[in-house]
């Protein structure tokens, strides 16, 4: 009998078991979806992301730099993005260390994706911190942007950061890493990067920065609007203590070093960075129009587009020294404060009813000046596009509203009032404006440049697009004319009497007779002497022997652009000529005879470093060497029996009243110095060149319009408006020894070469040229200077 056969009963899976098998095939899912979605995100189907060439060269608006001669940055150029990047190797130690201590602790240990930290934020739900690492936010600062509200969107965000983050950790050292996170952060008050961080927060470069400082920078990476020491100084303080107690847990730092840094005050040094701030406002300002001729005259970038002053990050070297810049802002400030509270003083309506206009100016001009001035405001330009009518814009003139205006009287040179707009008008030419110029005459680079009293407030140039009346100034183009056509001598004297050029010459319809500023017109003086008292006949004469038209021919050989009529007045100084063509002029006296253009730019780069611009000395020969020297010996002159003696001025002489507007008295300077004051009628402008081997300095003060003014010639004249900006100036620079400003003696040609006499000394003194007879308006009474 067959077995019968038994079926086996199957044993069924285990519940474990089940759990097991899809616990795994889940798991294996998950990876390959996670794996697919980071493929996914890789090949762009979450969002666009970066190309390799993208990642090699991150795309960001870099903020130009106005470098100077001595290497500091004087400015920079940017709409939006202030940043200037740094390399790793400017970064202070300690700065890395409380980023990498406070932000991402095993930095150097991943790449990219710190899987520690993810796992321990997935698992306490992120309430023990989140698990970006610094490579993570670099990926959100360059590429991804802020984060999404949406989850969804926040969560493709953050997978887009991590593919993002180890692409960059495969293109990039840390070292690069860290420097790219410190450059592309925004610390909020125009502070785009490290670099402007520590210069608006510190006032100081990133490898300066002391350890508190590196720490509260670092604090701010948490959010730097609501860390804004500015506004929160107590809440960033804690956070940069959170800072350094990281150090401290991570052993950057001591428990010691600990604690007692973080008993210490922010101390902030707050130091602003625009283009109404700074260094060289003017200056900066003048700058953009020559770079935006170069863009429009040169190749484009790399991408085939317009350099972008604004964006490109280009590097301009210019001329400029900083040290002289500082000097000449701060000679300008100290006087012109002084010069304009005698000016108000003189100016109140108890002692001029037309103030600050002049007292013999008609009503009828003072309302064309004030209409012209309300019709080329910004307010009338506004109100004008906006199709308002001529009747409703003139009456909102006529209220009065909350505003902002200048004055020398404040620390920050600001105060808010409530004035009508007609009334701050006139309350703006109360002012009196000024410019100064410097410039190294072999070289033709310009050192310093101070186109106003004030750019927030006044922002038209009077170094290069003013143009004024030139006065006296203009008087060496026409001597100088005379030495080169006729072979005069500084020595050779004229008469000093009364002097008239006939009807019909040089096309005059009347006769033309100037006066001596002094009245005096009797015997001989020297051409030194009649260029040092600024005689007005004697220049005539010589004006009358070489003609206008020699005289205009060599101040344009010397650089003069403005436009000078063939006429006679011309040698008392009628054209307008701005400070910087003069400037130039003189120049060539200095050097030899050959005339320099001047130079504001030496080089332009890119980014990387790449020179896009190198300048080509722009020379001619104008004269010989002997009469160039010959002028410079004339104004010596100037200096030393002149009206502009008082620079050398030793103590209180007798009988004289003389202060100095600016410093009080004396002066001192022994060295030799050429120079000529100039003041045209009315005292409405006053300058003063002055010279020494190698470098030429001049300034302007006057008015905005001419009418405004100081009644006398004691204060009006250039000798006491803009000479002393001159000797402050020049003061501060022998004072900086690193400057190496000279005190020799112009360079005078072999003596076989000099057929002109400039030796006076054996010549018996004319009447006139001795120092007995030295013309009274240089004499000033004592002023007492108080602020109104």
């Amino acid at each position: 009998m067959a077995k019968k056969q038994v079926k086996k009963k199957e044993k069924k899976p285990s519940k474990f078991r089940k759990f097991v098998k899809w616990f795994w095939i889940l798991f294996a899912s998950g990876i390959a979806g996670i794996f697919l979605l980071f493929l996914l995100a890789s090949w762009g189907f979450l969002g666009e992301m970066p190309s390799f060439e993208i990642l090699e060269n991150p795309q960001t608006n870099l903020a130009s730099q106005v470098i100077s001669a001595d290497g500091k940055v004087l400015g920079k150029y940017y709409l939006k993005d202030n940043r200037t990047p740094v390399d790793y190797k400017e970064l202070p130690k300690d700065l890395v260390n409380a980023l990498i201590a406070t932000e991402d602790a095993r930095f150097h240990d991943h790449s990219g994706i710190d899987v520690r930290g993810t796992i321990r934020a997935f698992a306490y739900l992120g309430s023990k911190g989140g698990a970006s690492t610094i490579s993570q936010q670099l990926a959100r600062q360059l590429f991804v942007g802020v984060r999404s509200r949406n989850i969804f969107q926040a969560g493709t965000q953050k997978i887009k950061e991590w593919v993002i983050a180890t692409r960059l950790e495969r293109q990039y050292t840390k070292e690069e890493i860290v420097a790219m996170y410190f450059n592309i952060y925004d610390f909020g008050n125009n502070a785009d990067g490290i670099r402007s961080a520590a210069r608006i927060y510190f006032g100081k470069e990133p490898k300066d920065l002391k350890l508190e400082e590196s720490a509260m920078l670092v604090g701010m990476f948490k959010n730097s609007s609501l860390y804004n020491p500015r506004r929160w100084p107590k809440k960033v303080k804690k956070r940069r203590d959170v800072v350094l107690a990281q150090m401290h847990k991570y052993e950057y730092i001591s428990k010691q070093l600990k604690d007692s840094l973080q008993k210490l005050p922010l101390a902030l040094n707050y130091t602003p960075e625009s283009h109404n701030e700074g260094l060289g406002t003017y200056f900066r300002e003048h700058l953009k129009g020559f770079l935006k001729k170069w863009i429009k005259d040169n190749p484009k970038n790399e991408n085939g587009d317009e350099y972008n002053i604004y964006l490109d990050g280009l590097k301009i070297y210019t001329t400029i020294d900083s040290r002289m810049q500082r000097y000449a802002e701060e000679a300008v400030e100290a006087h012109m404060r002084k010069l304009q509270a005698e000016f108000y003083h003189q100016n109140t309506k108890k002692r001029n009813k037309n103030a600050p206009f002049g007292v013999d100016v008609e009503q009828n001009t003072i309302d064309n000046l004030m209409d012209r001035t309300i019709e080329n405001s910004e307010r009338w330009k506004i109100m004008k596009r906006e199709g308002k009518s001529e009747k409703e814009i003139l009456a909102s003139f006529d209220r009065k509203t909350p505003m902002t205006v200048f004055s020398w009287k404040h620390k920050n040179e600001r105060i808010d009032t409530i004035m009508t707009p007609r009334d701050s008008i006139l309350y703006s030419k109360f002012f009196l404006r000024a410019s100064f110029m410097s410039l190294e005459p072999q070289s033709g680079q310009v050192k310093a440049w101070v186109g106003g009293i004030n750019y927030r407030n006044f922002k038209y140039d009077m170094v290069r697009q003013g143009a004024r009346q030139i006065g006296s100034t203009f008087k060496p183009f026409v001597y100088a004319t005379a030495i080169d056509q006729l072979h005069l001598s500084p020595c050779d004297s004229m008469p000093n009497g009364p002097y008239c050029i006939e009807e019909g010459k040089y096309g005059l319809l009347e006769p033309w007779c100037p006066k001596n500023s002094d009245g005096k017109y009797e015997g001989m003086r020297t051409l030194k002497g009649a260029l040092a008292s600024s005689v007005n006949t004697v220049t005539a004469r010589l004006m009358d022997k070489v003609g206008p038209v020699n005289v205009r021919s060599l101040a344009q050989r010397l650089g003069v652009e403005a436009e000078i009529q063939e006429v006679p007045s011309i040698a008392l100084g009628t054209p307008d000529i701005s400070l910087y063509e003069m400037l130039g002029a003189y120049g060539t006296f200095v050097n030899k005879g050959v005339y320099v253009k001047p130079v504001i730019v030496t080089r332009i780069e890119d980014k990387n470093g790449t020179i896009l611009y190198e300048f080509v000395p722009e020379t001619k020969d104008v004269l010989s060497e002997e009469v160039a020297y010959t002028v410079v010996n004339l104004m010596e002159g100037v200096t030393q029996s002149g009206s502009g003696r008082r620079l050398r001025h030793k103590g209180m002489e007798k009988n004289h009243v003389y202060k100095d507007i600016m410093t009080g008295y004396p002066y001192e300077f022994k060295n030799p110095i050429a120079g000529k004051t100039g003041t045209t009628q009315n005292n409405s402008d006053g300058w003063f060149i002055g010279m020494v081997p190698n470098l030429i300095s001049g300034a302007w003060v006057g008015g905005e319009d001419r009418q405004i003014r100081f009644a006398s010639t004691t204060y009006g004249q250039g000798a006491s408006m803009a000479l002393p900006i001159w000797a402050v100036f020049m003061k501060k620079c022998y004072a900086d020894k690193s400057l190496s400003v000279s005190k020799d003696k112009f360079p005078k040609p072999d003596e076989d070469d000099m057929t002109i006499n400039v030796d006076c000394s054996k010549v018996t003194a004319t009447k006139g040229d001795s120092k007995d007879d030295e013309p009274d308006d240089d004499k000033l009474d004592g002023i007492d200077f108080d602020l109104p």
